[in-house]
C-alpha cells in the first residue's frame, strides 16, 4: 500500500507498532492508527482480554503521536465503570475514537460490575445506552479531539452533526488521500 500510495487504517490492541521493524514500514502520510483501550488497569484488563497490557498500548500511542503519526486511542467499547477518566485525561493523548458498549446476553457474561439496567435502547439485536447517558459520559473525556462511532441511527446523527470533527468519517482519519 505504501508503494501505491494507498492510505490504510490499523486498528489493534497491540503495542508492537512501536518496534523498529514496524516503524520502518509505516508511512506517516498513509498510516492511520487506532489503538484500542477499554480499561487502564493492566490486571483488570487481563481478566477479559488477551492483548498487550493497556500501559504498553498507551505508551505506543504516546510514542506514535510524538513521532507525528495519525494515531488515536480507540475507547472501544467505552464502559464507564471500567474507565478511570482522570487518568485517561492526564495522558496527553490528542485524539480519541469512542465506541460505546453494545449489550446482548453473551456480552453480559464478560463484563462484571456493569449496570446493564441502564442499557434501554434496542437496535440491531443489541441494547444501548440512551443518548443522554452517552453524552454525560463523553463530557468526562477531556481529550482535545473526540469522534464517536455509533450504531444507533438517531445517536449517530447527533454525533455526526454536533460532535464529530469529520462529518463524513466517524473514524476521523487525518491526511485523507484525495
Amino acid at each position: 500500500m505504501n508503494l501505491h500510495r494507498i492510505g490504510y487504517l490499523i486498528v489493534t490492541k497491540s503495542a508492537l507498532l512501536t518496534l523498529p521493524e514496524y516503524l520502518e514500514v509505516l508511512d506517516k502520510e498513509l498510516a492511520h492508527i487506532q489503538i484500542t483501550v477499554t480499561c487502564l488497569d493492566n490486571e483488570r484488563t487481563a481478566q477479559y482480554e488477551k492483548a498487550s497490557p493497556p500501559s504498553q498500548r498507551i505508551h505506543a500511542i504516546q510514542t506514535l503521536q510524538s513521532r507525528g503519526f495519525d494515531v488515536a486511542i480507540r475507547l472501544s467499547p467505552l464502559i464507564e465503570e471500567y474507565m478511570d477518566f482522570d487518568a485517561l485525561n492526564s495522558l496527553g493523548i490528542e485524539r480519541c475514537v469512542i465506541e460505546f458498549l453494545r449489550v446482548n446476553s453473551w456480552i453480559k457474561q464478560w463484563f462484571q460490575g456493569v449496570d446493564f439496567s441502564r442499557y434501554l435502547v434496542r437496535q440491531s439485536g443489541y441494547w444501548h445506552l440512551p443518548l443522554e447517558e452517552k453524552q454525560r459520559i463523553v463530557e468526562k473525556i477531556h481529550i482535545p479531539q473526540k469522534t464517536i462511532c455509533e450504531d444507533v441511527t438517531e445517536h449517530y446523527q447527533f454525533w455526526r452533526d454536533f460532535v464529530n470533527p469529520n462529518k463524513e468519517d466517524c473514524c476521523n482519519l487525518q491526511k485523507i488521500n484525495p
